[in-house]
């Protein structure tokens, strides 16, 4: 049986790409079969050997020991600007899309199966798909045509932990009123929160991770620091890229390892597997 796990976020630039990266890695390491899964991505910045992906999604399957494969991001959208993009389906090119088409011609007839085809050939092969959300579930004006978010984590019956990023400050209102702006069968897929990107004494945090639980009945698994490893950011073409040649594999795996690691030691792994099982 193919387990699933959902890593959704309160916002763009959570760390969702981040904490699946060391996850796929973590469960790796523990004996698991691992594949890591995003069914829309919208990015210029990809992974090209014959098809083409999100480069985040490939550097998870590294994470993962993974084959590289165009069905862990089967729908990328590559922005062109005036609200247009370039939609690449399973790895090849398809056609320029508007937003209205994309999401009231495509996105739940033809996107959906899409993401649902790719994701059934991933459980053909792999014991655990670590899934990532997109931006929000709680854009409220487009949770309708939403299929990277809660619609995915229903159709696949994934346990969804929410993170939330608080340098950006707000954190704990954002977990709330992320929350609060669910459907009753949303907010029971979520098993618990991570924070994100946090600096200073952790124990500041317990009173607001206790009333978070009085709140919404769910607690906080976990509050990563702020880390700055060599690993690609998701939406720029910086100088860390280079870590995707052949030659620099090695220090890639490193700098994996490393961000496994800090994981490991500030979120409670045990709890997740538990999810899981």
């Amino acid at each position: 049986m193919t387990r699933t796990l959902m890593i959704q976020g309160t916002s763009s630039g959570a760390g969702k790409t981040t904490l699946v990266t060391a996850l796929c890695r973590i469960f790796s390491n523990l004996g698991y079969c691992v594949a890591p899964f995003k069914s829309q991505n919208m990015s210029n910045y990809s992974y090209k050997d014959g098809f083409e992906i999100s480069q985040a999604q490939a550097i998870q399957a590294i994470a993962a020991r993974a084959e590289i494969s165009p069905h862990m991001n089967p729908i990328l959208l590559k922005p062109l600007g005036n609200y247009v993009s370039n939609v690449v389906i399973q790895g090849k090119p398809f056609k320029k899309m508007s937003a209205k088409t994309y999401y009231e011609k495509f996105a739940l007839g033809r996107g959906l199966k899409t993401a649902m085809d790719s994701f059934s050939h991933l459980k053909s092969k792999y014991d655990l798909i670590i899934l990532e959300g997109a931006g929000s579930p709680a854009e409220i004006n487009l949770q309708k045509y939403d299929i990277a978010n809660m619609k995915m984590a229903q159709k696949t019956h994934s346990p969804v932990i929410l993170v939330s990023d608080i340098e950006k400050g707000g954190t704990f209102a954002s977990i709330a009123g992320t929350m609060m702006l669910l459907s009753k069968q949303d907010q029971s897929l979520v098993r618990g929160f991570i924070i994100n990107k946090f600096r200073g004494n952790k124990k500041l945090l317990e009173p607001g991770f206790r009333r978070l639980k009085q709140i919404t009945s769910k607690s906080v698994l976990g509050a990563m620091p702020l880390v700055d490893l060599e690993l690609p950011n998701e939406d720029s073409l910086d100088n860390k890229i280079h870590l995707f040649r052949k030659q620099n594999k090695k220090k890639l795996d490193t700098q994996i390892d490393k961000l496994a690691k800090i994981t490991q030691q500030n979120i409670d792994v045990k709890s997740i597997e538990r999810l899981i099982s």
